[in-house]
């Protein structure tokens, strides 16, 4: 069955291409350098993850090391911060930022009145020298809590393009979207569709190289779509290339459940237009 977590995300999507604007991270940047007595930047871009729960994310830089930020787009569910720190060891509360806060190897994880935060160095907390040391990963919880109320996107993000698909990933999540997260990069499409117990997610690139399953030993499972095209169950996943183009067509659920590839095939049909051109 697919785990709940995020799907790839989509190429280019690592602080350095997507949705520019004022995001967490480029509100926290004086505060912190001034804290820290370092520089501290934000890249200027944003994207959404879309996992369960789906997290709007940006991305500090210091002492180039990375740091992504993470806010849940929908308001937090009970499991919301069990899920967030799953997979980075045990835990240890950190009453600092609250009762229902934690800090692990690679992640701090807390509430913020509905939301959900996960702050995430790359390299790891308190592991030298590639990561950042436990009191900066704190500082940057602390200073990122105090601006998330004020930085709080709409649920709702919509392209023309996605609204296609949109009755086709209702019938998939089984109720109306209260998530909707499309844009392009580079061009390049972005649709997502969520509640908090679902999303499903079409992202398009124009990297060749982007089907690494095709190398694997033995193959995926062939897809009746694409040159060529793929269905991953373990993954709830669909790749294709069509084209210049490669699309992957991602399903989540909580509890997790096996997405049937007729379910993936219904809900890109009607983008396939735009992808075959």
């Amino acid at each position: 069955m697919p785990k709940v977590v995020a799907p790839p995300q989509a190429e280019g999507l690592d602080g350095s291409a997507g949705e520019p604007g004022p995001t967490v991270c480029s509100a926290v940047t004086a505060t912190l350098s001034k804290e820290l007595g370092v520089a501290v930047a934000a890249k200027p871009f944003s994207w959404n993850d879309g996992g369960l729960p789906a997290l709007d994310l940006c991305t500090l830089v210091l002492e180039g090391r990375t740091v992504t930020v993470g806010v849940s787009a929908l308001p937090k569910q009970p499991d919301s911060l069990d899920r967030l720190s799953a997979g980075a060891g045990t835990p240890e509360l950190l009453p600092e930022l609250g009762p229902d806060a934690r800090i692990s190897s690679s992640r701090v994880v807390f509430s913020v009145d509905d939301r959900a935060v996960r702050v995430l160095s790359t390299g790891g907390i308190n592991r030298q020298p590639a990561g950042i040391d436990r009191a900066k990963a704190v500082a940057i919880a602390q200073a990122v809590r105090a601006v998330v109320p004020k930085q709080l996107r709409a649920a709702r993000q919509s392209d023309s393009t996605c609204q296609l698909a949109t009755a086709e990933a209702e019938r998939f999540v089984g109720a109306l979207v209260q998530l909707r997260r499309d844009y392009r990069v580079n061009g390049a499409l972005t649709c997502i569709w969520g509640t908090v117990d679902a999303t499903i997610s079409i992202v398009e690139s124009f990297h060749p190289d982007s089907i690494p399953e095709a190398i694997q030993t033995p193959p995926p499972r062939p897809a009746p779509i694409g040159r060529p095209g793929y269905y991953l169950p373990e993954q709830g996943e669909l790749v294709f290339r069509q084209g210049r183009r490669v699309v992957r067509v991602t399903g989540l659920t909580n509890p997790p459940r096996e997405i049937p590839l007729q379910t993936l095939l219904d809900v890109v049909g009607p983008l396939m237009p735009l992808f075959i051109r």
